[in-house]
């Protein structure tokens, strides 16, 4: 399995526990190594990152860690795996130097024939966001999985507001959005 902007685990972490085989890619190095951070209150602490938290639950020999840009990351065996997933890495602006087609063909690159890709996303809520390709809907993003593939599932919240956190000082809306398809064949889909 592969988990693209792994961060400190979220979903590393359970799927290893799960007995999984797994590849985390992620390029932010407080995501990784852990380091001082700044709470939405202003005051700093510790986080724990990615690494020691494999560590600390004994699950680092399940996990190998990639510490690059998932689009340049020199990752094993195109086509093998079982499950490709990205939890809300999309719209980051450090990622939009990138078409969100690159993001999607890449991943599907890795997909196994049977296989499961799954994202989850944000979706636009502000007018910057409609702009943005990287703010995204399961419509949009239909398109990219006609020839070989079979959408099994997409979701949609309504809006809601987020609390503060890292990175975010002040409440917050958000939209999200999820998509799951399986691969039906080796054929891919167009190349936009």
């Amino acid at each position: 399995m592969v988990v693209i902007g792994a961060s400190d685990g979220r979903l590393v972490l359970p799927l290893a526990a799960a007995g999984h085989r797994v590849i985390a890619i992620e390029r932010d190095p407080i995501a990784l190594q852990g380091g001082l951070v700044e709470l939405p209150d202003g005051t700093k602490a510790h986080a724990t990152g990615l690494i020691e938290r494999l560590r600390q639950e004994q699950l680092d020999d399940r996990v190998d860690v990639v510490e690059a840009d998932f689009l340049d990351a020199d990752l094993p065996i195109t086509g093998q795996y079982d499950a490709v997933w990205t939890s809300s890495s999309w719209h980051y602006s450090a990622n939009h130097h990138w078409r969100l087609a690159d993001f999607v063909t890449r991943m599907q690159d890795l997909v196994r024939v049977h296989g499961l890709f799954g994202a989850e996303f944000m979706m636009p809520v502000t007018a910057r966001q409609h702009l943005s390709e990287h703010y995204t809907s399961p419509e949009r993003l239909s398109p990219h999985f006609s020839k070989g593939w079979n959408i099994q599932l997409t979701l949609r919240t309504g809006q809601f507001t987020e609390r503060p956190h890292i990175g975010q000082p002040h409440p917050h809306v958000h939209r999200m959005g999820a998509l799951l398809a399986t691969r039906t064949s080796s054929a891919t889909t167009e190349r936009a």
